[in-house]
């Protein structure tokens, strides 16, 4: 990290769609599960550029809901996969003092990999360093889902009503609870839409789009993102004048404030 880049404001959190394996490993006349195997070396620096800058939790979308439709050979791959990086990885996560969380619905899972996942939670849970948030079985629509699931269920035992629900009433009862909304949104591969990724948590998220393929993201293309999103003037609905009164004030307006 060059010292211009630590004179850059960090996002607190980063979400990341790690897109382009399979293509990756195509252009290679390979199979596609070694593109899979490829991006981990991406996922290490990454995770080591995100707490070396400061940011405070990093998301990644390593199995979405959709995935389930692929071939069965590769989900098996990819399942077997997911084991063997947690088994090899979250040691050292854990030695740097990270924090390990997953998201997503779990019971889609096979009991080998949730009680891995559910290991290297219940290792890290003390750490006091960057949270790395890894989806899994994730879909930003079961996310809404079950949250609106968990509400129901609050209002019919009388714990709530209708007209207390509130946007914090519903952000508590989703998969991020308790961390930062993302501030950035990195997809790599080429394309350029959302895919299901966290529906309501990136309302407000600046999004940086690359055609770099995950395998070949490094911490350079990692700075290009940062440098993207200092460079972006985030004015949760404001206009740039009541943006420059609120900074010369020294205050910060919330979200909820702007809209």
């Amino acid at each position: 990290m060059s010292d211009k880049e630590t004179s850059v404001k960090a996002p607190r959190h980063v979400a990341v769609i790690m897109d382009g394996n399979g293509r990756w490993a195509k252009k290679r006349f390979m199979p596609r599960v070694a593109g899979h195997r490829a991006g981990v070396k991406s996922v290490r620096a990454v995770i080591e550029g995100c707490a070396q800058r400061g940011v405070e939790a990093l998301t990644l979308f390593a199995f979405s809901s959709e995935n389930w439709k692929r071939p069965a050979e590769e989900v098996s791959s990819l399942m077997n996969l997911f084991v063997q990086a947690l088994e090899r990885e979250v040691d050292t996560m854990h030695r740097n003092g990270l924090r390990v969380r997953f998201i997503g619905d779990r019971n889609l899972l096979s009991q080998q990999l949730q009680q891995s996942m559910a290991q290297a939670e219940q290792l890290t849970a003390n750490n006091a360093g960057m949270v790395v948030l890894i989806a899994v079985a994730y879909g930003g629509r079961w996310d809404l889902v079950q949250a609106t699931k968990k509400l129901a269920q609050l209002c019919v035992a009388g714990h709530l009503k209708p007209e207390q629900i509130q946007e914090d009433t519903i952000s508590d009862c989703l998969e991020l609870k308790g961390v930062p909304e993302p501030d950035l949104f990195i997809r790599t591969g080429g394309e350029q839409r959302i895919s299901n990724f966290l529906l309501w948590n990136l309302a407000y998220t600046e999004l940086y789009f690359t055609d770099v393929l995950w395998p070949d993201f490094g911490d350079d293309e990692l700075a290009a993102a940062f440098a993207y999103f200092s460079q972006r003037q985030r004015r949760f609905g404001l206009i740039a004048e009541q943006l420059a009164a609120a900074v010369e004030g020294d205050t910060k307006p919330t979200v909820s404030e702007s809209r």
